[in-house]
């Protein structure tokens, strides 16, 4: 399945490995049962491969006087239907190409079964990204950037291969069966011996799973902890070295790590423990079951040799699917973390509003539009103001005012307590969302910069023609610089736009915001980190575009006073318009 057309991996309502594993398997049916199927046949191979040899082995023999076993006579009955004579050498033969055939099921299985672990992966990937794309900005913003980076990059992986080793342990638990049936047709006592050996080694690593869950479920939860702690960390890097404070992030994620570290060696130790002891058990059980056989039971020897092979081939086989089984629970707590993360995002889906478009052509007005953080603090009472299609309306304040908590309701991130907010006498609630937005250009205070090329953090990777990315660097007065570099629109910029200054950042955003030709364009404090230079330039920029568009701009300086057509402050929950005097503003009353 491709990226493009991912499954959502529904969960059912109660957790456990074999329900993780049934959502898995209900998801994808098609491949899940083509891979059963083919293993299934593999094992069957591998029964009638084996019944083949004991046949050979009985003729290498000699002559018995005891009727054939019941493999044996699937065997002889099997090259009487072919036509070939049933000498030990063609049984020998008949057996290698069987178990070929079954090595070469057990490949096509296991390439069915790797094809969907890797769609497992990448639509749990998707499904998280789309949900948290989806969900209400206040939920976002909740959401930790090392959290999310952990789900994707390792708890997705992790919930994947889950998938592989369930087959894996279905796999030999189909092996199992058919070998306890070959020991049942041989001899009851033998099908006994295997099930009770198989039971008595199941039953007895029990506690060694529980470990195993218990650990992964702690080595999920610290591997989202830390990465968390190193996302917050890192992104303060430069003022911790500035001021020597490298050792508080050492001794902070020094301790996580300490505790991940011991998650990881218990997981060692439950999984060697379950190899260390599986090995002296099933030694004891074929010990125990060769004297009883010989002594207690006065069992031939040849038929003990037999019995004794096939406990062997169960209890291993049971051995491996419990190893199996063990790494599946280890597993399961990274899949319920995607799932929980999922809903969660799923249960604050954000509203798409209406269904009525509009062109913003006349005017957005807030109409006694009330807002609060929670019961703390009001941003908005019951305020109102008027941004036109047309000219630069600019919003100042001191800091934490809510300027950019008022844009927030502008773009509908965020919807007013009382009030509304109109696009030409439209409801804000009775537009389609999305359509609203595309209308919009956004620029941020912190111009987000990949090391691409300079194209690409325009279109960030969108199929746009280069005219048109030309048209948006020439109307953010950007193009000239631009031309000038060495690779001109293919330069790399650099991590984080290092290899710009902040002014040249800061026009390559504009230009982004503009490249798809908005009618409204908002800019969020862009000049507030820039040096005197750089913010003339900005305002240069704005002053020209202000004649073909909306502008809206929240900024804590009166740098852009005064090639502002209206004004606002905003201050303690009330928006006042201010006039303009030589370029600073006064309360027009």
């Amino acid at each position: 399945m491709t990226a493009t057309a991912s499954r959502t991996v529904r969960p059912p309502h109660r957790r456990g490995a074999f329900r993780m594993l049934g959502v898995f398997v209900r998801t994808y049916p098609g491949r899940s049962t083509v891979a059963l199927v083919s293993v299934f046949v593999a094992s069957l191979f591998e029964g009638l491969g084996m019944s083949m040899l004991l046949s050979m082995l009985s003729l290498a023999s000699g002559p018995s006087s005891s009727p054939p076993s019941k493999p044996q006579q699937v065997a002889l009955d099997v090259v009487a239907h072919l036509g070939i004579a049933p000498t030990a050498l063609n049984l020998l033969f008949i057996a290698i190409v069987l178990i070929a055939l079954r090595g070469a099921m057990s490949l096509f299985a296991n390439r069915q079964v790797g094809y969907t672990v890797a769609h497992i992966a990448t639509d749990l990937r998707l499904t998280l990204i789309r949900a948290m794309m989806g969900a209400r900005w206040s939920h976002y913003l909740q959401q930790s950037v090392g959290g999310l980076s952990n789900a994707v990059a390792t708890e997705a992986q992790r919930a994947s291969e889950a998938f592989q080793l369930g087959a894996e342990m279905a796999a030999t638990v189909l092996s199992s069966i058919v070998y306890l049936t070959v020991a049942f047709s041989i001899s009851w006592e033998a099908g006994i011996a295997a099930t009770v050996a198989g039971a008595v080694l199941l039953l007895t690593m029990r506690a060694l799973i529980r470990t195993s869950r218990h650990a992964g479920e702690h080595q999920t939860q610290l591997q989202k902890s830390l990465l968390t702690l190193m996302s917050a960390q890192f992104a303060a890097a430069k003022p911790l070295k500035a001021m020597a404070r490298e050792d508080h992030v050492d001794a902070l994620l020094a301790d996580q790590t300490r505790q991940l570290e011991r998650a990881l060696r218990q997981q060692v130790v439950s999984k060697e423990a379950l190899t260390a002891m599986q090995e002296p058990m099933l030694a004891i059980m074929v010990g125990a079951g060769f004297y009883l056989a010989l002594n207690m039971l006065h069992i031939p020897m040849s038929d003990t040799i037999v019995m004794l092979f096939m406990l062997a081939r169960v209890v291993s086989y049971l051995s491996k699917g419990q190893k199996a089984y063990q790494q599946v629970v280890m597993r399961e707590s990274a899949y319920w973390s995607m799932v929980q993360a999922i809903d969660e995002a799923h249960q604050q889906r954000e509203p798409q509003g209406g269904d009525r478009s509009v062109q913003f052509e006349r005017e957005l007005r807030f109409d006694a539009v009330s807002y609060a953080h929670g019961e703390a603090r009001s941003i908005l009472r019951e305020q109102s103001l008027a941004i036109p299609a047309r000219g630069l309306t600019l919003v100042i304040g001191p800091s934490g005012a809510g300027k950019t908590t008022l844009l927030d309701l502008v773009v509908g991130l965020r919807q007013p307590d009382a009030g509304r907010i109109t696009v030409d006498d439209v409801p804000l609630p009775e537009l389609n969302l999305r359509d609203w937005r595309r209308q919009i250009g956004y620029v941020p205070q912190e111009s987000v910069m990949v090391d691409e090329s300079v194209a690409h953090n325009l279109t960030l990777g969108e199929s746009i023609p280069d005219d048109q990315v030309r048209e948006a660097l020439r109307a953010a007065n950007a193009l000239e610089f631009v031309e000038s570099m060495p690779e001109g629109l293919a330069t790399r910029v650099g991590e984080g736009g290092s290899r710009l200054s902040g002014g040249q950042r800061q026009r390559l955003a504009i230009a982004r915001a503009l490249i798809h030709q908005p009618r409204l364009l908002i800019l969020d404090e862009a000049t507030s980190n820039l040096d005197p230079e750089a913010q003339e330039a900005i305002v240069d920029t704005v002053s020209q575009l202000k004649n073909h568009m909306s502008i809206l701009a929240v900024a804590h300086q009166e740098r852009l006073v005064r090639v502002a057509d209206r004004v606002y402050r905003l201050a303690d929950g009330a928006v006042e318009s201010v006039t303009v005097a030589q370029g600073r503003v006064a309360t027009a009353g």
